[in-house]
């Protein structure tokens, strides 16, 4: 017996020709952006998250509490989430650690919510904007989680946790959601003073509740974090699985030490910024047909276009996401990462990641 209902594919067909019809009569706009006037978090809009609670935290630092909307796809303790801001008509991104757990805590109104930690920095414009700036109702852009940085299932028996400064952000939300989990982790933490430590009284205080061995350094009295150090304070080191999230020179250091020691496979490492080589000379950089500004040799080509005003696609700004990646039409440009020298002529068809490469000489990139 045939069935008279239409057909998945009739029904989509269907909903183009409607929104066709929207369209048409939404323009010089689309209907969409009508509907988001009303519901901009609804299913199938483009990812947004409403801006529920903004708390102070120390040293400059907020905790910003948002409901995603409906297309949140939810995230693993230690990942990260892309937060587009606009600020002064253009919009920027930047990743932050989550720090909220997987189970999501529900607002006051009962809504399903993330956490992101951010500490206000000189020059930062859009972590300063976030901790200085964000009100509570505003409406921020979001990207699903993403990163490594995670712990397995099932985690390991012995986990070490080795943080400094902001870098024990994605450390809390593995701690705050695997607390049940972890049977004899340790947390050797940091930071300038006590009164510095971030989730310090948190950190304490599942201290003493037994849940972690927290080993706190406190640089103006003990100095700075070292490999004799860290050996001292955690003689077992070799028996456990790391995770090391904090200042650039620290985790070199410990990513050298663990390679001598022949367990590099147990350490996992975050970094908030790449490691760089040497800056090379620059150059001049013309962006498409237009724009076009002499640049150092230290400055990423993404950084360099959005100073002077232009708005490039743009994601974790450390080399990893390729959300913005350009084609470079002729000239050459420097990994920042690694000092090696990329070169096109028009036609080659290269693409290079703006936000790790610098120019090297006269260069031309196309939008």
């Amino acid at each position: 017996m045939m069935s008279s209902e239409p057909g998945a594919g009739t029904r989509a067909s269907l909903r183009r020709r409607l929104w066709t019809v929207a369209d048409s009569l939404a323009s010089p706009r689309k209907a969409a952006d009508y509907l988001d006037m009303f519901r901009p978090m609804r299913r199938g809009a483009d990812l947004r998250a409403r801006v529920m609670e903004v708390r102070d935290e120390v040293q400059d630092a907020v905790t910003v509490v948002l409901r995603p909307g409906v297309d949140w796809r939810g995230h693993l303790p230690g990942q990260y989430v892309r937060i587009g801001i606009d600020v002064d008509g253009i919009r920027r991104w930047r990743s932050y650690s989550i720090t909220s757990t997987p189970a999501i805590p529900r607002s006051s109104e009962g809504e399903a919510t993330l956490s992101v930690t951010a500490k206000a920095v000189p020059g930062g414009l859009v972590t300063n904007h976030l901790a200085q700036e964000l009100q509570v109702g505003d409406l921020v852009h979001l990207d699903q989680a993403c990163g490594t940085f995670v712990l397995p299932d099932p985690v390991p028996r012995k986990p070490l946790f080795i943080t400094a400064g902001s870098g024990i952000t994605p450390v809390v939300g593995m701690l705050r959601s695997g607390l049940d989990r972890l049977r004899d982790a340790v947390l050797l933490h940091s930071d300038r003073t006590p009164g510095d430590v971030l989730f310090g009284p948190e950190l304490r205080g599942l201290a003493a509740a037994g849940k972690v061995r927290l080993i706190e350094n406190h640089t103006d009295a003990d100095g700075r974090l070292d490999m004799a150090a860290i050996t001292e304070l955690v003689p077992d080191l070799a028996e456990r699985q790391t995770w090391a999230c904090g200042p650039a020179g620290l985790l070199d250091a410990i990513e050298e030490h663990w390679a001598e020691l022949g367990i590099a496979e147990q350490l996992h490492t975050e970094r908030f910024r790449t490691a760089r080589a040497e800056p090379g000379q620059g150059g001049t950089v013309r962006f498409g047909s237009g724009t076009e500004i002499a640049v150092d040799g230290s400055t990423a080509l993404l950084d360099a276009g959005e100073q002077a005003g232009l708005l490039l696609p743009s994601g974790c700004r450390m080399g990893i996401c390729f959300s913005c990646v350009l084609p470079l039409r002729e000239g050459a440009v420097r990994d920042l990462r690694s000092g090696e020298l990329t070169i096109a002529s028009p036609g080659d068809g290269v693409l290079v990641q703006t936000c790790v490469s610098a120019a090297a000489g006269a260069c031309q990139i196309d939008l």
